[in-house]
């Protein structure tokens, strides 16, 4: 019988603020900007939701329901560096744990009892070792199934354990809203509401047939989910199995509407920077460059071309979606937002261009040296001369290029 522990981090954005300005501590928090920008919500402390503020909640809208709330801008460093901290930590309860994103983690516990003691007791442990070490609070959901512990986590919040124990899973589950599952959205949900699915225990009571020609994969994934089983996606490898992105994109919303062209172009070199350095984390190559542009009516387009040869550098990302933009940009229109996407990943070309072959030569040199400058220091650490003017703050995300245990490892 398999052991899982899912460890999520509480509040995890504001309590790494706290740790650097303890004056925040009690105080209704929100990360991610100011209260009259564009952006939306990376992070809000508990006392800020219960004001209903949200992540992914535009800023205004927080700034509404909490009017007294202090803002206050993400530091990615700050939680990158903290993150690799609490993985370190965890490291030393188990051999295999996977960041599912910056501030949670799955370990597989099986096997561990004899130095550790049965679940609820090495979790008890790790409880009062997080806290002690990072100086920070987790909840801690245990159970057979990874996808079960996960719930179970989210169920034990804030600062909680919480075991389900073996042979209990679906009695656990069944008087959840159908939201609770992993992978269940917005859209899902509404559909399962439609078919008169509101709890995991409706779900339960629907079989493989009824599930796969209504939702496809989908379908039979939610069907063993919903009887506490470990399945579709991500849950059908296992912990410490990493898998690369089939894409990688970044875009920045503006504050103010722009119709400057040298502002939109210097946003889009920074885009491709920070999209560059996340291909070579992975140690992927494009082929296909997309960018995104959305008008101030919010009219979205996207355009995509292929390059003749999949690449990690920067230049030639920005080459191609600076071409998109020209081609696609009519001077004089604001744009809202600009993003650069990419995706088709493939081996680097083998045959050498003539022209470019010592240009290439010299970036292949010098980009690992600057990545190693943004990952200690952020992404706006270095930049070209095009991107400089482009100093929006990196968007705090629960996903960034360089998750603990997920790093590319160096060649020698």
């Amino acid at each position: 019988m398999k052991t899982y522990f899912h460890v999520d981090m509480d509040a995890f954005f504001v309590s790494v603020e706290e740790l650097f300005d303890p004056s925040l501590k009690g105080k209704a928090v929100v990360v991610g900007g100011k209260r009259d920008q564009r952006g939306v919500v990376s992070a809000a402390s508990y006392e800020a939701r219960k004001y209903g503020v949200h992540s992914a909640m535009p800023l205004r809208t927080a700034a509404r329901l909490c009017p007294h709330a202090i803002f206050v801008d993400g530091h990615m460093e700050r939680y990158r560096d903290m993150s690799r901290r609490v993985y370190a930590l965890l490291q030393t309860f188990s051999p295999l744990v996977e960041m599912a994103s910056i501030d949670e983690a799955y370990l597989d516990m099986t096997g561990t009892a004899r130095l550790l003691g049965p679940p609820l007791e090495a979790a008890h442990k790790l409880h009062e070792s997080m806290r002690k070490e990072s100086g920070l609070n987790c909840s801690i959901g245990i159970a057979a199934a990874r996808m079960v512990a996960k719930v179970a986590s989210d169920q034990a919040k804030p600062n909680g354990l919480l075991y389900v124990l073996p042979g209990c899973e679906a009695s656990f589950l069944a008087p959840l809203d159908v939201r609770r599952i992993p992978g269940v959205g917005k859209v899902t949900a509404e559909r399962l509401n439609q078919a008169g699915v509101r709890r995991v225990g409706d779900l339960a009571r629907l079989d493989e047939a009824y599930l796969e020609p209504r939702f496809g994969q989908v379908g039979l994934a939610l069907a063993g989910k919903a009887h506490g089983i470990d399945a579709g996606g991500w849950y059908d490898g296992e912990v410490g199995a990493h898998e690369d992105p089939k894409s990688i994109s970044h875009e920045h919303t503006f504050s103010l509407d722009t119709a400057d062209q040298q502002t939109l172009e210097a946003t889009l070199a920074r885009l491709a920077e920070m999209a560059g350095r996340r291909l070579r984390a992975h140690g992927l190559h494009a082929r296909t460059v997309q960018i995104k542009l959305r008008w101030s009516s919010f009219k979205t387009i996207t355009r995509a071309t292929s390059l003749e040869e999949a690449t990690q550098l920067d230049y030639q990302i920005l080459d191609a979606a600076r071409r998109l933009f020209r081609a696609n940009w009519k001077r004089g229109t604001a744009v809202r937002l600009i993003g650069v996407h990419l995706s088709g990943f493939d081996s680097p070309g083998a045959q050498a261009n003539l022209i470019t072959e010592d240009r290439d030569r010299r970036w292949r040199n010098a980009l690992p040296a600057i990545d190693r400058l943004r990952d200690r220091f952020g992404d706006a650490a270095v930049s070209t001369a095009t991107s400089l003017s482009a100093r929006f703050r990196e968007r705090v995300q629960e996903n960034p290029a360089d998750l603990p245990g997920k790093e590319l490892e160096e060649e020698h």
